[in-house]
């Protein structure tokens, strides 16, 4: 087998994330098999009109259907950003966190080692597998300080406890089979194309619809916020440059608190698209009763990812929060309906 230089097989990517990194990759003139579930976080529309782009349905936890498409493909690299991803469904339905994360991760390592163990050895000295994951496998910050590369994992949700594991496998892995993994952590995403149950894109449809804002606890809990451009930049450097058994994290700089990003999304609706009332949506914020585990802060320190592999963000929050604003206000036909397939799932 002689895996093609700029094949890729990605996981996941017809939800939010992965459809972005593929359509950077397919700019960049990259063919891309995406093998995705379309659960109701993904949607074949992601990947509408990218060239180059094959999109496979299934689960990653079919190690039979993984091993066939490595074997028909032959592409120079695995990234996985399958994943079930929101906090909330963890808590109410972790049994499907233990299965996507944990399990389909360790069915993806061990069909990538399988493939990676029968290549020719300038293949395999090219070949990587990246497993994306989040800042939340190192738990709550304090006031100060942020996360590195070497924090101790302390997850404290299903969810996170789920990715952390994923994040181990590809260390264990790469340690004991010399598979080249790769792990990168991000902070929080946002842009086009998330799905309405993240907070940005629900306070957005909440607002336009005339709902309440729900605000978890005091809504004085922080993330760092990076743009999903951002992200997947950084993601693509970790693949061209990172070194195998290595984990980056991407930060973006932007750290708010949950009601300082709904207020702001509250002034930029009041501009962009005024109430028929002529009142503020900040008058539909409610405060709500906090959820189990609920962590404090996040935030990520990047500089590893800067100097090593020339990392650099081009959106700051102010631009890149007014600009996801109005793609959500142009595309609320696109919101409609992805919010349909859920409620029908």
């Amino acid at each position: 087998m002689h895996p093609s230089s700029k094949t890729l097989l990605v996981t996941g990517a017809a939800g939010f994330i992965g459809s972005c990194f593929v359509r950077q990759v397919a700019e960049q003139g990259w063919r891309v098999i995406v093998l995705d579930a379309l659960t109701y976080a993904g949607h074949r529309e992601n990947l509408d009109g990218l060239a180059g782009v094959e999109l496979v349905v299934g689960n990653i936890c079919d190690g039979a259907l993984v091993a066939r498409l490595l074997k028909e493909h032959q592409p120079q690299a695995v990234v996985n950003f399958a994943a079930e991803s929101h906090v909330d469904n963890s808590i109410e339905r972790p049994s499907e966190f233990i299965e996507t994360n944990i399990m389909g991760c360790y069915t993806l390592l061990e069909a990538a080692r399988q493939y990676w163990g029968a290549l020719p050895e300038m293949a395999k000295a090219k070949f990587r597998f990246v497993h994306v994951s989040t800042d939340e496998v190192y738990g709550s910050l304090g006031k100060t300080g942020k996360f590195t590369e070497t924090s101790p994992m302390q997850p404290n949700s299903p969810y996170s406890a789920s990715k952390a594991a994923g994040d181990l496998l590809c260390r264990a892995w790469f340690h004991t089979y010399g598979l080249p993994t790769i792990v990168t952590n991000c902070t929080n995403n946002y842009g086009p194309r998330q799905f309405p149950e993240k907070l940005i894109p629900r306070m957005i449809a909440c607002a336009l619809s005339g709902q309440l804002l729900p605000v978890y606890g005091d809504g004085k809990n922080i993330r760092d916020w990076i743009h999903v451009e951002d992200h997947c930049r950084g993601v693509m450097l970790a693949l061209t440059r990172g070194l195998p058994g290595e984990t980056y994290g991407f930060g973006g700089d932007a750290e708010r608190t949950n009601i300082e990003v709904v207020t702001t999304l509250c002034h930029l609706l009041d501009v962009l698209r005024p109430r028929k009332d002529g009142k503020s949506y900040k008058e539909q914020i409610a405060f709500v009763t906090d959820r189990p585990g609920h962590d404090r802060r996040y935030a990520i320190d990047d500089r590893k990812a800067q100097e090593t592999l020339g990392f650099t963000r081009t959106y700051n929050f102010e631009s890149g929060i007014r600009e996801t604003i109005r793609w959500y206000l142009d595309n609320q036909a696109w919101c409609e309906a992805v919010t349909k397939e859920k409620q029908a799932a």
